[in-house]
């Protein structure tokens, strides 16, 4: 199995408590953000990755080299900054199967990838999103889903008593991009809410943990959540 980790951001709402490393190598307890996601990608024989890389590369690059246990490295690196469509579109001529996870290198949601890949696979999906269900929250929108999984729209962010979320992992076609011409776009705004009822664009349901580290609070959040997570056992 192959995955893209956007890996580029600025990571501008969290400097005021991490301003020396690109965000995705923020230290949760003394180890880099990365980390945490390219052992779960191991457990799960992710064996290829690239890393989409921009802002503040040379950290990333000099910590993880060209292999991390059973996972060798790719590089897709931004020049100028491309967006995460761009990112992703440029990275995936790094990649050589199918069907390619697609990562976001701040938000950790613990699904179960095998599972995600067969449902893409079996519903013949474009496109997967997973997402998990939320109460009482307005730092999200929300995915809209029918009856037989299938993405029918999106709601900006605000209050919201109850809606799925979008959880930061994809599971896309390798051709996916393909149609868009564009260099530079965003795959939320340009591809996702544009493409919802031209392409097959399915959801996959996960009720594991998930955080996003991009706000201060979350982050110190993390410090806690990963010592009980991953200290276990």
């Amino acid at each position: 199995m192959e995955a893209i980790i956007l890996a580029g951001g600025f990571g501008t709402r969290l400097k005021q408590v991490v301003s020396n490393v690109p965000k995705p190598m923020a230290p949760i307890n003394e180890i880099p953000f990365l980390v945490y996601i390219f052992n779960w990608l191991n457990k799960y024989n992710v064996t290829h990755v690239v890393l989409a890389v921009g802002y503040k590369k040379e950290v990333i690059i000099d910590y993880f080299g060209k292999k991390y246990k059973n996972i060798d490295i790719d590089y897709s690196v931004e020049d100028t900054p491309l967006f995460t469509g761009g990112a992703i579109k440029q990275a995936l001529n790094k990649c050589k199967e199918d069907n390619i996870f697609i990562i976001n290198g701040d938000t950790f949601f613990d699904v179960n990838l095998e599972e995600l890949l067969a449902q893409h696979i079996n519903l013949n999906a474009d496109f997967t999103i997973s997402v998990k269900e939320m109460k009482d929250f307005d730092r999200y929108g929300i995915v809209k889903i029918n009856e037989n999984k299938e993405v029918i729209g999106f709601e900006e962010k605000k209050y919201h008593e109850k809606g799925y979320i979008n959880g930061g992992i994809y599971c896309i076609k390798k051709d996916l991009l393909n149609k868009i011409s564009e260099k530079t776009f965003s795959f939320e705004k340009d591809y996702m809410e544009k493409y919802y009822l031209k392409d097959d664009i399915k959801a996959y349901f996960s009720d594991s943990y998930f955080i996003d580290i991009g706000i201060p609070e979350d982050y110190s959040k993390a410090q806690i959540d990963f010592k009980n997570i991953f200290n276990k056992g």
